[in-house]
């Protein structure tokens, strides 16, 4: 027995499938078998990482922490906030909606040849630091670095000026506001 969600983090078209631990192993092989035909077959989590940041998702403990509120991390559209229900975080939910939140997540293309973000990399905005990178990688559909971060809300929508450190060295980085894989969200609604 699974549960099915058409849920997917790699921004294709895709499920996740859940399982009781004594199941997994049928659950697998059958899922191998039933997709011989398809050439079905594994990619690891770096994989993963590179398909979720063309598609600018956030990753729990990276982008979405306890430490940034649903403002910050781009997530308000998700919380209830005039449910009547008392639920935790409420409190804080409220007072960082009216407040606006300090900070804001974005995705960014920095243009480096010979390394990647990993995260805690320091994010510049005309010559100081002023954001930090949360998690990022080379992006291997779209050929390009992509980085995620937060920044100040004051600069968080401006075009230019921005650069990431990597390795001791500054590397030019623009915002990328909509997804490099399927931006208009077509494939996934398929």
């Amino acid at each position: 027995p699974c549960l099915v969600g058409r849920v997917s983090y790699t921004g294709d078209l895709g499920y996740e499938i859940w399982v009781a631990p004594e199941y997994q192993r049928a659950a697998y092989q059958a899922l191998v078998k039933a997709g011989e035909e398809f050439g079905i077959g594994l990619f690891g989590s770096r994989a993963l990482n590179a398909l979720r940041l063309e598609k600018n998702y956030g990753s729990w403990a990276r982008e979405y922490r306890p430490i940034y509120g649903p403002v910050e991390a781009g997530l308000n559209r998700f919380v209830a906030y005039g449910k009547e229900a008392d639920f935790i975080g409420k409190e804080g939910a409220l007072a960082e909606r009216k407040q606006g939140g300090k900070l804001r997540l974005r995705a960014f293309i920095v243009e480096t040849t010979d390394a990647d973000v990993i995260g805690d990399e320091a994010i510049w905005h005309d010559g100081v630091v002023r954001g930090w990178v949360t998690s990022g990688g080379y992006a291997h559909n779209s050929k390009t670095s992509v980085a995620m971060g937060y920044v100040p809300k004051e600069i968080a929508d401006r075009p230019d000026g921005f650069e990431i450190e990597i390795l001791g060295k500054r590397h030019a980085a623009r915002i990328q506001s909509a997804p490099l894989f399927d931006a208009n969200f077509e494939r996934m609604r398929a």
